[in-house]
């Protein structure tokens, strides 16, 4: 195993814009921020924040972000159209380093179909687009949407077009997952042979066909400098290329790549982790680097050459992507400081955490199970970073079943409506089951008609007495809007409860609105 050196490849982490953009992926703003401060620590050069033209919670999202990082870049992604850039500009401006990322399909199939333009006209539009970002903002970059379906000698043509106005990175995305490694590389050398050495080249590559990785790293050998990326690869349909697999391949085979990042390894897996919890997508236990069976081995012949030798079938440690396979826990008797240095351990900014309400439900929790995991606490973190303005509260839930019995429940909310006082509501209600029950009398409570399109059960840790969390999607009854909401407990029924009022509240505060436009729908 070689480490790698060399030039250093920029790593654009877009898992706050295009991996957010997944279905089933959900963050609110203070979630978001949770995320950028985690990237930011992690050591990613530039981190796009989000669509800011899109809704208004994609530009305040963008603005905070703008206004509390310090080290990286902030990007914002704007359509070359003048009242993106301007939106875009106006949720940046406020960032130490901003970038205004503009776009224009030049492919074929969307000149044709989704923008009805000529060549001259998509040149023309992309040279108005840079010139008007580059007046606003030094940093500028451009992407040839579904560049790798269109014909070469238009995308040099493009791409040198955008270089001359002023766009100081070019971006080749493969927008649908199109391309084959040894194809894509011959690209980026057309490409990078086309430009002045003082436009970076840069990649975003899609997954569709399972090579989103794999096109990245070949784009790098041919001279890309930048590779567009998201933790766990998360996004758009398949995903995006994965941000831990590309720093790991650039750092154990450097033999190959001679290229580094600036990535602090070690918080891999925290922030794969972090990212998992808050966006509501499971990491598949197989996945490479940061999956929960990624440093584990259960073949006789495997586990006798890891126990002579870990590197007989280890090519990097757990250690050096920050995973620990055996995590020490937390008990009832540990205290504020204890549980502090726990989560600072873990990449958490504990200024921004009310510690006095974490404890308290840490100690619940441990009174209940007397370990408490790293992920459980990690769970109670984002039960409060990730909370809605909390409209209904559970105050108390009774549910019955059994064989021979009609499943039946009853709810008390705590009832918070503007212009009104605050006061409890009482239901019953029968249905197919204990957690239908519940939330049919949750329903009549709220008297909200929501249908629920994904509902999840994990075991947070490891054992029978493990903190249970569920995770439910809920679209609004004759809308497109859909809200994610996330509880945790050791009682699975109570955790469908707090998770159903979760997405609820989110509902009520109208923090997922806006994500379905037309201007939500970018260039992948």
């Amino acid at each position: 195993m070689s480490k790698s050196a060399g030039k250093k490849v920029l790593v654009f982490d877009t898992t706050l814009r295009d991996g957010e953009q997944c279905p089933g992926a959900s963050m609110n703003i203070a979630e978001k921020l949770q995320v950028a401060r985690q990237l930011e620590r992690l050591g990613v050069d530039v981190i796009e924040a989000g669509f800011p033209v899109s809704s208004e919670g994609d530009f305040e999202a963008v603005s905070k972000i703008s206004a509390e990082l310090k080290k990286c870049s902030v990007s914002g992604l704007a359509r070359a159209v003048e009242k993106d850039i301007k939106c875009c500009w106006d949720s940046l401006k406020g960032a130490v380093k901003p970038r205004i990322h503009t776009f224009i399909a030049t492919s074929p199939i969307h000149r044709k179909a989704k923008l009805k333009m000529s060549r001259s006209q998509v040149i023309e539009n992309a040279v108005k687009a840079v010139r008007l970002s580059k007046s606003l903002c030094d940093d500028v970059e451009f992407s040839a949407e579904d560049a790798t379906r269109t014909e070469p000698d238009f995308l040099i043509k493009a791409v040198k077009a955008a270089a001359d106005a002023g766009a100081s990175t070019v971006n080749i995305p493969d927008t649908v997952g199109y391309t084959m490694p040894g194809e894509f590389s011959d690209i980026i050398k057309k490409v990078r042979e086309a430009l002045p050495d003082s436009v970076r080249v840069s990649v975003h590559c899609h997954n569709d066909l399972g090579m989103a990785t794999a096109n990245s790293l070949a784009a790098v050998l041919a001279g890309a400098g930048q590779v567009e990326c998201t933790v766990n690869g998360i996004g758009e349909r398949a995903g995006n290329a994965a941000l831990e697999e590309i720093v790991m391949s650039l750092y154990v085979r450097g033999d190959i790549y001679g290229a580094r990042t600036g990535i602090k390894r070690k918080l891999l897996s925290p922030t794969s982790l972090l990212v998992s919890r808050l966006s509501g997508l499971s990491v598949q236990r197989n996945k490479a680097v940061v999956g929960a069976n990624a440093f584990r081995h259960e073949a006789g012949i495997h586990q006798h050459g890891v126990l002579q030798d870990k590197l007989t079938y280890e090519i990097m440690t757990p250690e050096s992507v920050g995973c620990k396979v055996e995590s020490l826990y937390l008990g009832k008797h540990s205290g504020r400081h204890a549980v502090s240095e726990r989560l600072k351990g873990m990449g958490i900014d504990v200024s921004e955490l009310d510690m006095k309400d974490l404890m308290s439900r840490f100690k619940n929790l441990a009174d209940k199970k007397k370990q408490v995991y790293e992920d459980e606490l990690l769970s109670l973190v984002e039960d409060q970073i990730g909370s809605a303005a909390k409209t209904y509260e559970l105050e108390y839930l009774h549910a019955l079943s059994g064989s021979g019995t009609v499943p039946s429940a009853t709810v008390r909310l705590r009832v918070s409506l503007p212009g009104e006082e605050l006061r409890s509501a009482q239901e019953a209600s029968t249905g197919d089951g204990p957690v239908d029950a519940c939330y049919n009398a949750i329903n009549r409570i709220t008297k909200m008609e929501c249908l629920l399109t994904d509902y999840r059960i994990t075991a947070v840790s490891r054992g029978g007495d493990s903190l249970g969390e569920v995770t439910v999607v809920l679209r609004e009854e004759g809308g497109s809007a859909e809200a994610q909401g996330r509880g945790a407990s050791t009682d699975i029924i109570e955790a469908s409860a707090l998770a159903y009022i979760a997405a609820l509240n989110r509902i009520r505060a109208g923090e997922n609105r806006g994500r379905g436009s037309a201007a939500g729908k970018k260039r992948g």
